[in-house]
């Protein structure tokens, strides 16, 4: 039976294959469009010459190859909708960096410090339709008419969660109160989202079965809600060597995490004196982070996120159980899981 290693090794090269296809621009006029596009992917640096960077775990599209696989279908015939939702994640991403005004990602400066925010916002905008266009390319001689249209329509929805998500996680920023429970719909939109779909979408091209295509969906959104929460445990909590980000960053930022809303909540003096670092106007530093850790410490902030995410991790498991998948598919799922929740980074 296939380990995880091993597929991602035979099927990952093939992904980019076909995603280094798509981003080849028809017209010379265009040739800097598509440079921009290939310079976020990792492929080339700003002079159009071929580099070899981080270009990210490529999560989204093992989820469609394997999800195909473990419902019965033939990973090939997936290529089109994991380039697909590899390039809609890429599209958020660009647009998260303008939005967030984030310097660099990879290590490597963001698109839009070396074009500009309107030429970035354009290029995020050309991944998005490029994303559709490679879905497309499921026709009729891969899956059925109608079954087409059913992953377009989860496609176009899962896009529309993804700027739900987006929204709330901006509006956040400047709201003085947010609870828990907004926080975990902003994520299930941000996050989850993207994740579940990619899983669905992968169990589609293989099968009309309900109860399969369902079990796979709520694999990846359960996944991807623990993934998020591990990712607000580490970065309050995680080793800056191992991270690639200051340790605390999410505390300095005043990023209203699972861990300090849930500390917010409580009914406990500490929870007044973490807001107190809250509220507006009041400039954080360095020497404020081991007060903030102690709070969060004392109303066990980290704990009850760790049992969250935890049960969502349960979960995701759980739902592998609950459908007829074949048992190779069903191993690389678990093991993909495992690795991506027992991360330090």
């Amino acid at each position: 039976m296939t380990d995880l290693q091993t597929f991602s090794r035979m099927w990952l090269p093939k992904v980019e294959s076909y995603l280094r296809g798509l981003l080849v621009g028809e017209s010379p006029a265009v040739t800097g469009l598509y440079r921009m596009l290939r310079y976020h992917m990792g492929w080339e640096n700003q002079a159009g010459e071929p580099e070899h960077t981080t270009q990210g775990k490529r999560v989204r599209p093992l989820l469609v190859l394997m999800s195909c696989l473990a419902a019965g279908g033939d990973p090939i015939q997936a290529l089109p909708a994991a380039a697909a939702v590899e390039l809609v994640h890429n599209f958020s991403l660009i647009h998260d960096d303008i939005e967030d005004g984030s310097p660099t990602r990879r290590h490597r400066p963001t698109l839009w410090t070396w074009v500009g925010q309107a030429q970035a916002i354009n290029a995020g905008d050309a991944l998005f339709t490029l994303a559709r266009l490679a879905l497309l390319q499921l026709d009729e001689q891969v899956i059925p008419p109608t079954r087409l249209l059913t992953a377009l329509r989860l496609f176009d929805h899962t896009c529309l969660h993804l700027t739900e998500g987006q929204y709330l996680d901006i509006s956040f920023e400047t709201r003085e109160r947010v609870t828990a429970d907004e926080y975990m719909t902003m994520i299930a939109g941000k996050t989850a989202a993207l994740l579940a779909a990619s899983a669905q979408l992968g169990a589609l091209v293989a099968t009309d079965d309900v109860a399969v295509t369902t079990a796979c969906r709520r694999f990846g959104h359960e996944l991807g809600i623990s993934f998020q929460i591990q990712d607000d445990i580490l970065g309050i909590w995680g080793d800056e060597a191992l991270t690639g980000k200051s340790a605390s960053s999410d505390l300095l930022t005043r990023k209203k995490t699972l861990p300090v809303l849930y500390a917010l909540e409580q009914a406990d003096a500490a929870a007044a004196e973490l807001a107190a670092y809250y509220a507006p106007g009041r400039a954080l530093t360095p020497a404020d982070l081991p007060a903030m850790l102690a709070l969060l410490d004392r109303l066990q902030a980290r704990a009850y996120a760790e049992t969250v995410a935890r049960a969502h991790a349960e979960a995701a498991l759980t739902a592998l159980t609950e459908a007829p998948l074949t048992a190779e598919g069903r191993s690389l799922l678990h093991e993909l899981a495992i690795q991506l929740l027992g991360r330090t980074s």
